[in-house]
């Protein structure tokens, strides 16, 4: 493990955790809502130094957010699709431009700046086919700069994980 500064982090800038640190962040990795209590019985500490390493953690952004997985097929969103981006200009105007275009656009539950052929790579969710034109049509098409875009449609999941420590 990477040695820690007076700040608690590394070197690198990443935050030095111990094991119990990670155990803990397993521990709710597997479960969010697991108390405080659940957590310090499994992990052989008393519940203050549990609560004050969670909110080491939660301050310092080892820990962003809590979140409930939703079933997407159980919630009128069985399609996922894959869309690779290219924008017609790269300065940094139109790539801000570009990103604040689909951080307002609730189809788009993830996107991630890439390498390559393509400048950005979205995770488009929404009902069927017809939904999805409707979106790539009106909405992703419509935005200023769009260069050229390629979906792929998901035909089946066989790993979706959030877990990053442990498990």
């Amino acid at each position: 493990m990477a040695k820690a500064t007076q700040t608690g982090k590394t070197a690198t800038g990443t935050i030095a955790l111990d094991a119990k640190d990670l155990a803990i962040l397993n521990l709710l990795q597997q479960n969010a809502r697991m108390t405080v209590k659940e957590i310090a019985e499994k992990i052989h500490l008393s519940t203050t130094p549990i609560h004050e390493r969670i909110k080491r953690m939660e301050a310092s952004g080892v820990i962003k957010q809590y979140a409930t997985l939703v079933d997407h097929t159980k919630v009128n969103k069985g399609l996922i699709a894959i869309c690779y981006v290219s924008l017609k200009e790269h300065s940094k105007t139109a790539g801000t431009k570009f990103v604040k275009a689909i951080l307002q656009m609730s189809e788009v539950v993830e996107c991630y700046t890439i390498s390559g052929e393509f400048d950005f790579m979205l995770k488009v969710m929404s009902a069927d086919m017809n939904t999805y034109h409707d979106f790539h049509v009106n909405k992703l098409s419509n935005i200023e700069n769009m260069g050229h875009v390629q979906s792929v449609f998901v035909m089946g999941v066989i790993k979706q994980t959030h877990v990053l420590v442990g498990g």
